[in-house]
């Protein structure tokens, strides 16, 4: 039997993405060991009609599935046979396809030449540019801080411009963005003595100029090349960094040869832009090395504002093309032509512990103003008095500085939204489905600490995104759905808050489901009444999971806890809403800085604490006929027919108290993971901003408490975690 015409298609797109794995897997190393075997069944099954396609797929197939049952990582033979394989293919598919008989896999046919262009084997031996990095440090210490503040610029710029090149290929501004930032990387590392650096940005500029020319095109397999090319660069310049921060040289080699005999093979068969190049190319889904065979360690936050890039001529082409800002005047001019200019609105970097320094000293001057305020007012001064007014513009002034010294700390979430969408691209591929990943509000701004640690809970929620709430291509057909499925990552101020959201257009959630698998493992007793927010939030609960199957991406039920412990930690919280066969929408609120809180202040006897606003719903003072209680649940507030469990803030932190009955005193609305509870308190004081204060080592672990703060008549009130606070109650 022949193979159905219909499945060509198919078979064409899976061969693209195993010529991709292929070209970029090391001996040694079990980078796209996975996806590769996963590539290899789907092909089995496609050409399972065929004998002469079918019979080498299965014996790859094999050779890899043993691989992974003894946890061997590839091997120069399998690696060898795998990359003979992916070049035979194409010629083989083809001439099936036209009726013909498949060349045997043994020898490569003649006609691989004509068939397309591709590009052969990559051998995994060392080359004279797989050297350790020699930074020279005790000479080169300043210039190597200013060359890596720029590199990290031009890394960002490029992952950026590449996803925008995946989607619109021949879009010239990503294109000379990207060639700005190698020719600018390749220039100052060889300038530097940076050899692996160098070596690789050369070569990938020189392919990117092909392409500028038009005599070549980016596609899918090439983009992938240069994608990985930049993690190189990245791996390289995060050696920089650590010697840099702690004054260690590096001591293990980046490999880069492999990627500089992959780019030079594609520079040597440019063809005009009207021909497809083929690896063989990615049809539609490009390809590219997965996010965990490239996971690099984050960039130190060392320096973090970006410079203003020179501009200057190159040669004959006057390219607009960037220079690192403060090695102008040590580094040769790489670029030729007139000196650089500084732009308009010029930046400076500022070492980060410098600017948390500032918003520690702003802090203490927050409070003292506020201390003078209240000193004013018990001295009864006059409104109009001279002490009141300079007190009046000392406020002013303090403010505004307060707001500066935070903008300072404020970066955009580009940088983090930019990696979702190389995760999104790079799962979709492993997955097998079409996903249109859309962005907004990348500009948006908070702080610095916020941006580092949202990353995780951004990938796990991605993931299970991909995994759980997107359904393959077939089911979402026969349930009358577009083929491509859609991801939308957004972010906006709300208040003094930042939400995140991550929405989907797949399965969504099924409650019962949930309920169901969560009474299996003992998460929820059986016969548990429950609302459907709460059923929702037992996705978070650790070990909790609906995959039937565990795989690389999921199923171990070590995600979504992770994911909420994470954005706790922030002093923030996640909201579910889903709708079966609609999808899910996941929204992630965080405050917009970690040095200063929105709280309610209370007063429990002579104590006061403060509530982070985020996690109040209302405040009131109860009735008699609102109070109850329930056997086994003690008190309960019956809140417009609810029944919420009260939680007297005295007897947890044993203090003297004056509100005996909750009538007596007032009741806070706190919600916390989906569920709601009421703190027993004696006043509310006031809503104010505060400076957080840590509370040192000795209280760092108090069950409750999140850190303290100076109060304007300079005595000092606990700042309460909810969280904590009612799983200890």
């Amino acid at each position: 039997m022949s193979i159905p015409s219909e499945s060509f298609q198919a078979l064409e797109d899976a061969i693209n993405r195993l010529a991709a794995e292929s070209i970029l897997a090391q001996s040694g190393r079990d980078d796209g060991l996975v996806p590769a075997y996963s590539l290899l069944g789907d092909l089995r099954e496609l050409c399972s009609m065929d004998a002469s396609l079918r019979e080498p797929l299965v014996a790859a197939h094999v050779t890899l599935e043993g691989l992974l049952d003894t946890a061997h990582p590839f091997d120069d033979r399998s690696l060898g046979d795998l990359r003979r394989l992916v070049e035979w293919l194409p010629v083989a598919v083809e001439c099936v396809k036209n009726g013909n008989a498949a060349p045997p896999f043994s020898s490569t046919p003649a006609a691989a030449a004509s068939a397309a262009i591709t590009i052969d084997a990559i051998d995994d031996k060392a080359g004279p540019d797989d050297v350790l990095l020699l930074l020279h440090l005790e000479e080169n210490q300043e210039l190597l801080g200013e060359f890596y503040g720029e590199a990290v610029d031009h890394l960002q710029q490029i992952e950026a411009a590449l996803l925008a090149l995946d989607q619109q290929p021949d879009n010239p501004e990503a294109l000379n963005s990207i060639f700005r930032s190698f020719h600018t990387i390749k220039g100052n590392a060889g300038f530097l003595g940076l050899v692996p650096m160098q070596s690789l940005a050369h070569e990938v500029e020189s392919l990117l100029d092909l392409a500028r020319n038009q005599k070549l095109r980016l596609n899918a397999p090439i983009i992938t090349v240069i994608l990985a090319s930049r993690d190189a660069l990245q791996a390289l310049t995060q050696q920089v960094a650590l010697a840099l921060e702690k004054g260690q040289l590096p001591n293990q080699i980046i490999p880069v040869g492999h990627l500089i005999r992959a780019v030079k093979k594609l520079a040597a068969n440019p063809v005009s832009a009207d021909v497809e190049i083929s690896l063989p190319v990615a049809a539609q889904r490009p390809a590219t090395v997965s996010v965990q065979e490239t996971a690099l360690p984050e960039e130190p936050s060392a320096i973090e504002a970006p410079s203003t890039p020179f501009t200057g001529t190159e040669g004959a082409a006057h390219m607009e093309t960037a220079a690192p800002t403060a090695i102008k005047s040590s580094l040769p001019n790489q670029v030729g032509g007139a000196a650089p200019k500084v732009a308009a609105g010029a930046t400076v970097r500022v070492n980060t512990e410098k600017l948390d320094s500032l918003m520690d000293v702003v802090g203490e001057l927050v409070i003292v103003q506020s201390q003078l305020l209240e000193t004013a007012r018990q001295h009864g001064e006059n409104t109009g008095s001279p002490l009141q007014r300079n007190v009046a513009q000392l406020s002013r002034i303090t403010k505004e500085l307060q707001h500066t010294a935070m903008s300072l700390r404020m970066i955009p979430i580009k940088q983090s939204f930019q990696k979702m969408e190389q995760l999104a691209r790079d799962l979709a591929r492993d997955f097998n489905k079409k996903v249109s990943f859309v962005t907004s509000g990348e500009d948006t701004e908070l702080d610095r600490t916020v941006v580092e640690e949202i990353g995780d809970p951004l990938v796990h929620m991605v993931r299970n995104a991909l995994d759980h709430g997107l359904e393959p291509t077939a089911a979402r057909v026969a349930a009358g759905k577009p083929e491509t499925g859609t991801l939308h990552l957004k972010a906006y101020h709300q208040g003094s808050n930042i939400v995140i959201e991550l929405q989907d257009d797949g399965r969504g959630i099924d409650p019962d489901r949930i309920y169901k698998k969560a009474i299996e493992k003992g998460i929820v007793a059986l016969g548990a009444v429950m609302s459907r927010d709460e059923i929702l939030a037992l996705i978070f609960a650790p070990g909790f999971s609906t995959a039937e199957k565990v795989t690389s991406v999921s199923g171990r039920g070590v995600g979504m806890d992770v994911v909420k412990r994470n954005i706790e930690k922030l002093r923030g919280k996640i909201e579910i809403t889903s709708q079966i066969g609609h999808g899910s929408t996941f929204k992630i609120k965080l405050p917009l800085t970690m040095a200063i809180i929105d709280g309610l202040v209370v007063r429990v006897g002579e104590d006061r604490f403060i509530l982070p606003s985020t996690s109040v719903q209302r405040a009131l003072r109860p009735t008699r006929e609102m109070i109850s209680t329930v056997h086994g649940q003690g008190e309960v507030l019956d809140l417009r027919g609810r029944l919420v469990p009260i939680h007297r803030l005295h007897r947890r932190f044993g203090i003297a108290h004056q509100a005996e009955n909750p009538w007596d005193g007032i009741v806070v609305i706190v919600e916390h993971s989906g569920k709601v509870s009421a703190l027993l308190v004696d006043e509310m004081v006031s809503k104010q901003e505060v400076v957080i204060k840590n509370l040192g080592a000795f209280m760092q672990s108090l069950p409750g408490v999140a850190g303290g703060a100076i109060l304007g008549d300079g005595n000092i009130a606990l700042i309460l975690d909810p969280g904590t606070l009612l799983q200890a109650a």
